[in-house]
């Protein structure tokens, strides 16, 4: 038994460190198997440098074809899982066919990496950059190692950013104007608004704003939606009265949201929406949603 463990144990250990690790902010990042590890943060343009150390085991020595490291960025559709979509592939060959007797370490670099999307993890995609070190072999099957990383890219702030005005009604029975004080709102943005009644003749028993994701994958007829409610804020509980207006002010900080995503690759988009929700007292819902666009600011 201890024979066969043996045999499907790797034949050495490989340890990919970045050269800034000491000094680089790291940040949280969940697994497939929902543990959350801790991985370097990187930005669009920046140099990917570090080591790989490759370690035989006590005794053993590692006939390869090679060695080399691959940058990648993929993206994955969770109906297709496995197969990966590399939109970033860049490689680096560490080494030529021959034989490790012992350990062995390989500097690496990759210069001003165009990284264009965020990593994202959603309900049906993900898009993910890792570093991917291959030892090529012909027996035994070649040895891989894998070592994630995130991705955030800043966006300045838009130069136009239309506040946003609208009317919802229901013929002689309902009539309110709502206005927010823009459409564009950044990570930690802050929703300010008003809610304007100008005729009530339902009994409104409460109202509600949420803000909504909708992730999109896929396309034409093979287009999967998929919505989920991030946050829902109670504006007002009780009937209003004609000529009331009610504040709106709404903190995004303490929601996990993402930057808007459109079209990313052709494979997924992921988009924001700001819903209000007015329930009678025959718990009829009327709703209103408009679309928002949200971008991550660099911190200051």
């Amino acid at each position: 038994m201890n024979f066969l463990l043996g045999a499907f144990k790797p034949a050495c250990n490989i340890l990919i460190t970045f050269s800034d690790a000491k000094t680089r902010k790291q940040v949280p990042m969940k697994k497939e198997n929902g543990q959350t590890v801790m991985v370097p943060l990187f930005h669009s343009q920046e140099n990917i440098a570090g080591k790989i150390s490759v370690e035989p085991l006590q005794g053993k020595k590692i006939e390869h074809n090679g060695v080399k490291v691959e940058l990648l960025g993929q993206i994955e559709m969770y109906f297709d899982r496995g197969n990966f979509y590399d939109f970033t592939s860049l490689v680096r060959e560490l080494d030529i066919p021959g034989e490790l007797y012992e350990r062995k370490t390989y500097p690496f670099e990759f210069s001003t990496v165009e990284m264009p999307y965020e990593t994202y993890s959603g309900v049906n995609v993900r898009l993910r950059y890792v570093l991917k070190v291959t030892i090529s072999r012909n027996y035994g099957g070649s040895i891989v190692e894998y070592q994630d990383f995130m991705v955030h890219n800043y966006s300045p702030p838009p130069s136009i950013d239309n506040s946003i005005k609208m009317e919802v009604g229901i013929e002689d029975c309902l009539h309110i104007e709502f206005e927010y004080n823009k459409s564009k709102y950044h990570l930690k943005d802050v929703i300010i608004g008003k809610i304007y009644f100008l005729l009530v003749r339902i009994k409104i028993k409460n109202m509600d704003l949420e803000i909504r994701r909708r992730e999109s994958t896929g396309s034409g007829a093979n287009t999967h939606v998929e919505t989920e409610t991030l946050a829902k804020f109670e504006l007002m509980d009780g009937a209003p009265v004609r000529g009331e207006s009610i504040p709106i002010r709404l903190f995004l900080s303490p929601y996990e949201l993402t930057p808007t995503h459109c079209n990313i690759n052709n494979k997924f988009s992921v988009k924001y929406y700001l819903n209000l929700v007015l329930v009678d007292e025959e718990d009829r819902r009327y709703f209103k949603q408009q679309e928002i666009t949200v971008y991550r600011l660099q911190d200051s």
